[in-house]
């Protein structure tokens, strides 16, 4: 095709009223985006490497006129394709379109060749703002009961602990991290690799609108788009960049998870990997990421925050409601019982055992012990933390912060203290200083002196 049959293809829209759509996304930096996101495949190399020279909109206007082989499935497409009735739609449902440079785009896609034209989006939360502290919890969809019963019990913690969890509402490990979150009235993001107005799985069609009533449910690629195997694996680039870090619950030896546990550590992203039985299958990706070094295990959720937390402020924190002199007096394995306990509602001595890697006796034991000193409770058939009322953790917060000051005061004494005793001792030496130069300049005066009888 010559450089004038390009041309005259553009000739041939304006004519269809083609060319009137094209004048306008050329124009219209977040409608190109929104073309681009319908006309190339997420991670596609040629399209990224047009937008990024001459930018969304007249990259397509350069598209249009290409005569490069390469270009022309682009440009079959491009010729019947308008992204307004999609973007209408998507403002009936409530939803929006992030490009870069708005003010939520996710700051961690900067680390992708690749990143996003731009995110379909459905939920009030602001994305990057979500992600500041955020971490992903991923794994099979053919979890075992322990890896679903972990998964909760992780998501939970972390976001009590303020993290936002994000995963990719799939089967299994997904979709028990996401209910975790929103039992806690926590914030959950589910990014998906198919459009957001087709829930997959089907069967978590009441999860994902829980999720958009509260958080947010994102995709690179439109609405009405199918979930294809390769979006899959490029969804995964974006769970693994647009968060802190990433834990892998269960996790065959080949598996999304584990693409993504990889991505992330290819970013310079921690990643944590929860062991399971060395028998187990879904496991096997787990025990491979800790093999290789590119994860640290992870048992707690105390320990998901140490990994993925902000350095000095999330090492190891005690369970919510417990003194610091409570946590100071406890040993190690009451403090492992402790945290694995839930805040809400009953959890059973079996799935207490698992999170907190003890034995179920050892950990009825140590519940004996809990429950004398009130930081442990039956609910139901089960075990949790004992709820502090409020009024009781704001005096026991007033008390911590009198304690402190307090000890404040008791250094400043002592400091000024030692600061009057130094003053003395060297008002001393002065003094014995002079005194002593005194009495050498006596010796030497009366040295000098004519002796009686000379």
């Amino acid at each position: 095709m010559s450089q004038l049959d390009g041309m005259s293809q553009l000739d041939g829209l304006s004519r269809a009223g083609g060319g009137a759509v094209l004048r306008l996304l050329v124009e219209d930096d977040r409608l190109a985006r929104a073309t681009w996101s319908r006309l190339a495949e997420p991670g596609d190399v040629r399209a990224t490497k047009l937008v990024s020279r001459w930018g969304a909109g007249p990259a397509l206007e350069q598209l249009a006129a290409s005569t490069l082989r390469a270009d022309q499935p682009y440009q079959a497409r491009l010729r019947v394709l308008d992204p307004r009735p999609a973007l209408d739609l998507l403002a009936r449902l409530g939803g929006r379109l992030v490009c870069p440079g708005d003010e939520e785009w996710p700051s961690g896609f900067a680390l992708l060749p690749e990143p996003p034209f731009c995110l379909w989006v459905r939920g009030p939360l602001q994305l990057d703002p979500a992600c500041v502290r955020s971490v992903s919890i991923v794994g099979s969809r053919a979890a075992t009961h322990y890896g679903n019963e972990v998964a909760g019990v992780l998501a939970d913690g972390v976001a009590e602990r303020g993290f936002t969890v994000v995963s990719g509402a799939a089967y299994g490990i997904d979709g028990s991290a996401h209910t975790a979150a929103l039992r806690a009235e926590a914030r959950t993001i589910a990014v998906l690799a198919g459009g957001i107005d087709r829930p997959y799985p089907r069967a978590h069609e009441r999860l994902l609108s829980e999720i958009v009533a509260t958080g947010a449910v994102m995709s690179e690629v439109p609405l009405g788009s199918a979930s294809l195997k390769n979006r899959f694996l490029q969804r995964n680039r974006m769970i693994a960049t647009m968060t802190c870090g990433t834990v892998v619950v269960e996790a065959a030896a080949r598996s999304g998870a584990l693409n993504t546990a990889r991505l992330a550590a290819h970013y310079g992203r921690p990643v944590g990997a929860v062991p399971g039985p060395v028998t187990s299958d879904v496991s096997a990706g787990c025990h491979q990421a800790l093999r290789e070094g590119y994860a640290v295990a992870v048992t707690s959720p105390a320990e998901v925050a140490e990994l993925v937390g902000r350095i000095g402020d999330d090492l190891a924190p005690r369970p919510q409601g417990v003194t610091r002199e409570d946590w100071d007096d406890l040993d190690e394995t009451s403090r492992r019982v402790l945290d694995a306990l839930p805040k809400t509602r009953g959890s059973a001595v079996d799935k207490i055992a698992l999170v907190a890697g003890l034995g179920p006796d050892a950990v009825r034991s140590v519940l004996g012990r809990l429950s004398l000193l009130a930081l442990a409770e039956r609910e139901g058939a089960g075990w949790r933390r004992t709820p502090v009322p409020r009024a009781e953790r704001e005096r026991a917060e007033r008390e911590r912060v009198e304690r402190e000051r307090v000890e404040r005061e008791r250094v400043e004494r002592e400091r000024v203290e030692r600061e009057r005793v130094e003053r003395e001792r060297v008002e001393r030496e002065r003094v014995e200083r002079e005194r002593v130069e005194r009495e050498g300049a006596e010796r030497e005066r009366r040295g000098g002196l004519p002796q009686p009888g000379g």
